[in-house]
């Protein structure tokens, strides 16, 4: 168990740093091409840590990341996407309550991925986003990621101020 929590946290953090490097994007594709990459190191970390309903929607958001990042997310994938979020997180949820941070959060996620028009639009629903996953990652000890949610919200938050027009 131990040596999963270190793996976990290994992962957690080569995650944090993909997604720190999203939020300098200039664009929303360059924004999401960092965070494709960002979901798998999530997934790798949500397995370490036996949090499946975290995985089972992190696996989802890698659907989406790459839809969204060829262009191809339409209003019925994002629903449908947003739909399995929720019936295959709540199935895979072995945390109770918890397990739902990473359901809304996703789902939620889904939803702003396709109505944003911009990058800058991406980090206010990243602001969200994080907050959510930082409740999360507090619980099921993936500390490096709840530090993170917590630099990286603030971080993001000053990324918004510097690229307002």
């Amino acid at each position: 168990m131990e040596g999963n929590l270190i793996l976990g946290n290994l992962f957690s953090l080569a995650a944090v740093v993909c997604l720190g490097m999203s939020v300098v994007k200039k664009s929303k594709e360059k924004l999401i091409g960092w965070q494709i990459v960002d979901v798998v190191f999530c997934m790798l970390s949500n397995i370490a840590l036996y949090t499946y309903s975290a995985f089972t929607t992190n696996f989802l958001a890698l659907i989406r990341n790459v839809l969204a990042y060829k262009n191809k997310l339409s209003s019925i994938s994002t629903l449908i996407l947003a739909l399995f979020c929720i019936i295959l997180g709540v199935i895979a949820n072995t945390r109770g309550i918890i397990g739902w941070f990473p359901i809304v959060a996703s789902s939620s996620y889904t939803v702003f991925m396709y109505i944003s028009k911009n990058d800058q639009q991406m980090r206010y629903a990243l602001i969200s986003n994080l907050l959510l996953w930082l409740v999360h990652d507090i619980y099921v000890g993936a500390y490096p990621s709840a530090v993170a949610d917590v630099l990286l919200s603030f971080w993001t938050i000053y990324q918004v101020f510097k690229n307002r027009d």
